[in-house]
């Protein structure tokens, strides 16, 4: 039987200090939102890891998923396989031998929250998207450069100044291109 780790922020500025575990013999870590179970590597790592009689420790519910599908199948999966799961936070711990009807819906409510948090955080995104946008602050993503049409305007003879010219980028965007792509 091993103790077994997982640790998750949401972006690579964050830090996983915060998240002490204690002893654990293993630790998956990753700086991914939680929005979605599938999207996260060391998420399906650590759950293809664990093993029978093994533990599963997480700071909080939220930490481990912010949907509550998603938070209940896995929780599940792990349980199917003879894996514990404890939440340091909430001080709750689900196996496939324990029924607790009280923890079961302490984790309902809890990853309710973690969800409907979510929920409103991509809202106020949105919200302020479109303020920036209003005030022409915001200009959205960079565009992608097409380098197939610069090969292509190269092959056709045009100088680097007109293919600069026409696709609105740097001359030296198609130096750059055109030079690392030859190689």
């Amino acid at each position: 039987m091993s103790v077994i780790g997982y640790r998750r922020v949401s972006s690579e500025g964050q830090n996983l200090d915060r998240q002490d575990l204690g002893q654990v013999d293993k630790v998956f870590e990753e700086k991914l939102s939680g929005k979605s179970a599938k999207d996260r590597p060391a998420l399906q790592a650590m759950i293809e890891y664990a093993r029978e009689g093994d533990a599963v420790v997480v700071y909080s519910i939220d930490r481990l998923a912010r949907d509550l599908r998603d938070l209940q199948d896995i929780i599940s999966t792990l349980n199917d396989k003879g894996v514990s799961i404890s939440f340091l936070s909430e001080r709750l711990t689900f196996s496939a031998e324990a029924d607790d009807a009280f923890a079961k819906l302490q984790l309902q409510m809890m990853g309710a929250f973690a969800e409907f948090e979510r929920n409103i955080i991509k809202k106020r995104q949105a919200e302020g998207i479109a303020k920036a946008k209003a005030k022409g602050v915001y200009k959205g993503t960079k565009k992608r450069i097409d380098r197939v049409k610069v090969h292509q305007l190269k092959a056709e003879g045009n100088s680097t100044y007109k293919i600069a010219e026409q696709m609105g980028i740097s001359r030296m965007s198609v130096h750059r291109i055109l030079n690392t792509e030859a190689a």
